[in-house]
């Protein structure tokens, strides 16, 4: 008996943690799991997982996550060791950082973006410095 609850505690532990849309939370949200936001947040996020911002959801605070996954409203800057992704329906205002930043068309955004990545052949060199009039 006792296997079952431990097996049972252990899939719940791994599923995402989801603060539902009534949900609003003024305060630091901290967890090492992934997160699903339905609600709102007004503080600093900090996910050792997965932070989803669903469509009609807000976040106005600091994001650390290892991803991130926007498809609602999110105004502060993003801190993430993997992956962000905008999505088509996310209005966001600050800094992204990731291991690569993807915005899908028609998304809003403000801020300024922070990703390695690798130039294709021929646009090296100077490419990055020109100016225009």
């Amino acid at each position: 008996m006792s296997r079952a609850l431990t097996k049972s505690r252990t899939t719940a532990a791994s599923e995402a943690n989801v603060l539902g849309r009534s949900v609003r939370i003024r305060g630091r949200v901290t967890g090492d799991g992934d997160l699903r936001v339905e609600g709102d947040i007004e503080g600093d996020v900090k996910i050792g997982g997965t932070l989803e911002v669903a469509d009609a959801a807000t976040v106005a605070g600091n994001v650390t996550a290892n991803s991130v996954l926007i498809d609602g409203a999110l105004t502060g800057d993003v801190d993430a060791t993997g992956p962000v992704h905008i999505r088509a329906s996310a209005r966001v205002e600050g800094n992204m950082s990731g291991s690569e930043v993807a915005l899908e068309e028609g998304a809003s955004f403000s801020g300024r973006i922070d990703a390695i990545f690798e130039l294709p052949d021929g646009l090296g060199g100077n490419a990055g410095t020109r100016r225009g009039k």
